[in-house]
């Protein structure tokens, strides 16, 4: 029996689904990475698993025990780092950790033991003694480990854990999650792809509140390397109409505008627009996508094919 699963789960907010009937198992030891672009549906998955919010449809289960059969039970078995880290920035950090102790009923020498034990595995010993607010981005993201490991919990599930730190601090704590993954069962949320390759044994992605992909890293980015992505640039057309058209070829899976493409870049392009089409492998696709180009009569100033990575 897995020790997470979810069966079917959606959740939407004022019709708009931000999760789409995702189902997904996680097994005890495992560290699986959650990786998708930004608004792909990331931190509402994590949020119903925490219970923050409740499905609308669909079953999320510990240990075969469904949350709301038991909330609290639940609540005590997982631990969670939000993606904002809400931290009280006017409280020592060691009055912190004893106040979520005792959120947590831990109270006297399991108290004690379990900050002594937080405290030294996130490595914040330095600052134990200091307030929240004077502590650097990394300190803080440490103190938000340091909580949610607090009461050992089966389930670790962390939301961006490196988002917003610099370069050294990233490091670090990618090293301190990892550390963590060797003893918890962890569900670790991203959208860089070297934060689940460098951590995590398996991957999750998600795009548009739906479960795309689901392997380890490496044999996803060897699946992707045999697929197509191809650089587009037009002119004459508007973005709707050419990612129709572009749909409408029968292999190409999807386009979309390139949002990686900065304004500068796009004046410099004068009026023309720069989109992605992915396309399925050994498909001539870019002779297909080209022909469409010139059948409208649009102008065309970059065609390129490019493998795909994760």
């Amino acid at each position: 029996m897995s020790l997470l699963s979810l069966d079917g789960v959606t959740k939407e907010f004022h019709d708009i689904t931000a999760v789409d009937r995702v189902s997904f198992d996680v097994d005890r030891g495992e560290v699986v990475g959650f990786l998708g672009p930004n608004g792909a549906g990331k931190s509402t998955t994590m949020r119903m698993i925490t219970q923050y919010f409740d499905p609308d449809e669909g079953e999320i289960r510990l240990d075969g025990v469904a949350l709301g059969d038991d909330p609290v039970a639940a609540k005590r078995r997982i631990g969670y780092l939000p993606e904002n880290n809400p931290l009280y920035t006017d409280m020592l950090v060691v009055d912190y950790l004893v106040f979520i102790a005792r959120l947590r009923d831990m109270t006297g020498s399991d108290a004690t033991r379990a900050i002594d034990d937080a405290v030294g595995g996130t490595a914040i010993e330095d600052v134990y003694y200091r307030l929240i607010g004077e502590l650097s981005k990394g300190f803080r993201q440490r103190t938000g480990i340091a909580q949610a490991i607090l009461h050992e919990p089966d389930v670790l599930i962390m939301d961006e854990p490196t988002i917003g730190i610099d370069p050294i601090q990233v490091v670090e704590t990618r090293e301190l999650i990892s550390d963590l993954g060797r003893e918890h069962t962890l569900l670790l949320s991203s959208h860089i792809l070297p934060e689940v390759s460098a951590i995590c044994s398996r991957v999750l992605v998600i795009n548009d509140g739906r479960i795309v992909a689901d392997d380890d890293p490496d044999t996803l980015s060897e699946t992707l390397q045999h697929a197509e992505r191809i650089e587009v640039s037009v002119s004459g057309v508007a973005a709707p109409a050419f990612i129709s058209a572009m749909r409408e070829i029968s292999v190409v899976v999807d386009a979309r505008s390139d949002q990686r493409a900065s304004i500068v870049q796009r004046a410099e392009r004068e009026n023309f627009v720069p989109f992605i089409v992915d396309a399925r492998p050994n498909t001539n696709a870019a002779e297909q996508v080209a022909k469409v180009v010139i059948d409208n009569g649009w102008g065309l100033s970059n065609l390129t094919p490019l493998p795909m990575t994760l």
